[in-house]
């Protein structure tokens, strides 16, 4: 090895070491903003202003967590809306992509594609996160994020990216990736949950800012 290769090496090896956190790596830290607990909830919001919320130009980035999320009703699809007008109204239109992996605790199946029927294009209904499939079995279910670029702009749509992952009421492993963009310059102030029927029976989603 030569020297100049040697010295490289350190170089790098400081510079790794220099990293602190991860946040230091993606230029910001993550503020806990709110958490949401349900209990047999119809529904679950964070809306701006309200029960200590932030969702505004305080950030320019928010993470919304789900930990444990736990169905009321079978075969149902776990699902997410937007507002501008602080929860008056949850009709944003988006286009968005949808793509999936599953696999069988009995490793009978596995598949990995576009799901075409859970996207939408310029439509303000439910964006559905996970599709169709919820169990109520007591050890299962939901986990993920949704990561929400600059809501509070008023200059240019509002880009989200999500990834969940879920135990299926057929027991297999679903992992599901969406991304889009809310096609509206108004400030998006609120952001709607709820199953496509029954309750979210248990689980927490968790709001973040991050600078």
């Amino acid at each position: 090895m030569t020297l100049v290769n040697r010295k490289l090496i350190k170089l790098n090896n400081r510079g790794v070491r220099n990293v602190s956190t991860f946040g230091s790596v993606v230029g910001g830290s993550m503020t806990f903003i709110k958490k949401l607990t349900a209990s047999s909830s119809a529904t679950l919001s964070f809306v701006d202003g309200a029960s200590d919320v932030v969702l505004d130009d305080t950030y320019k980035e928010y993470i919304i967590t789900f930990k444990d999320i736990h169905a009321g009703t079978n075969q149902v699809s776990f699902t997410f809306n937007l507002s501008v007008d602080t929860g008056s109204n949850y009709n944003v239109a988006k286009t968005t992509t949808y793509a999936r992996a599953y696999h069988y605790e009995n490793d009978t199946a596995t598949a990995i594609g576009y799901h075409t029927s859970s996207d939408l294009a310029q439509g303000t209904g439910e964006q559905i996160l996970f599709n169709g499939a919820m169990s109520t079995d007591n050890d299962h279910c939901l986990a993920g994020y949704i990561h929400l670029f600059n809501p509070s702009s008023t200059t240019f749509v509002k880009h989200f990216v999500s990834r969940i992952v879920a135990v299926s009421d057929q027991d297999y492993n679903y992992d599901a990736l969406i991304a889009g963009y809310a096609n509206s310059t108004s400030a998006v102030d609120a952001v709607r949950f709820k199953m496509s029927d029954g309750n979210i029976d248990a689980g927490d989603i968790c709001l973040y800012g991050i600078k």
